[in-house]
């Protein structure tokens, strides 16, 4: 089955450039020129990756990722005229998965996109495969518990006292990748490479800005953590 790609983007030339090259590698494409079009399309049919750009009419690409993220998974990657690290910052906080600065070669785009792709089938598997493995310790269910925390493994979700946690997709992957290596100390590069991929432009503060996200959520007290355990000069270690 083909990999269904949304692209919004008003720039008429550049969504039939888009549309062209997505749909010559492959991709079943689907095309919206403004925020509301787009929310409606992705939920009427989600498609398996948007591809949005940030500036649009109507509602721009910051609000209507923000929407999705609180409705669905869909990995998004952001298109920006602007090369600011404010306003990257701003599209991975509001729940994007990838970033790329117009102008930029079609090349590239292609490149992301089935990077992201291939994260999806990989968690999918990885899923697949823990509720294949009988007996393991911290399987429960298909989820991993730690007391009054629990990560629901397949609905994507962390529970509190039994209430659901709002976590970020990179904020569920980063607990994820923590909790599944509990008591080992994780560098910032590993936890980069892991979470965000080796092609990320970003840099490592990106884990701590995501790590203090995080603690706001799970910790009894974020100033002084209990679980995401920081070791200085290396990186954290999760203690459930």
């Amino acid at each position: 089955m083909e990999d269904r790609v949304l692209v919004v983007e008003d720039e008429p030339t550049l969504l039939d450039t888009l549309e062209y090259n997505l749909a010559r590698h492959g991709y079943q494409v689907s095309c919206a020129a403004d925020g509301l079009t787009a929310l409606e399309m992705a939920r009427r049919e989600p498609p398996d990756v948007i591809v949005l750009d940030v500036m649009l009419p109507g509602i721009d690409g910051l609000e209507v990722c923000r929407v999705l993220r609180r409705e669905m998974n869909v990995p998004i990657l952001m298109l920006t005229a602007r090369a600011d690290e404010v306003d990257k910052i701003v599209g991975l906080e509001v729940g994007a998965d990838d970033y790329l600065t117009k102008p930029f070669s079609m090349r590239e785009l292609l490149v992301r996109v089935k990077a992201l792709l291939r994260r999806v089938r990989l968690i999918r598997e990885e899923l697949a495969a823990e509720g294949e493995k009988p007996g393991t310790a911290e399987m429960h269910a298909g989820a991993l518990s730690f007391g009054d925390l629990i990560i629901d493994l397949t609905r994507r979700e962390v529970l509190r006292h039994g209430e659901p946690v709002r976590l970020k997709p990179k904020e569920y992957d980063l607990l994820l990748c923590l909790a599944r290596n509990q008591g080992i100390v994780l560098s910032r590069d590993l936890l980069l490479e892991r979470v965000w991929g080796w092609d990320f432009a970003g840099g490592t503060r990106t884990v701590d800005v995501h790590m203090r996200w995080l603690r706001e959520k799970i910790e009894p007290d974020p100033a002084n953590p209990t679980r995401i355990i920081t070791v200085r000069g290396v990186g954290y270690r999760f203690e459930g």
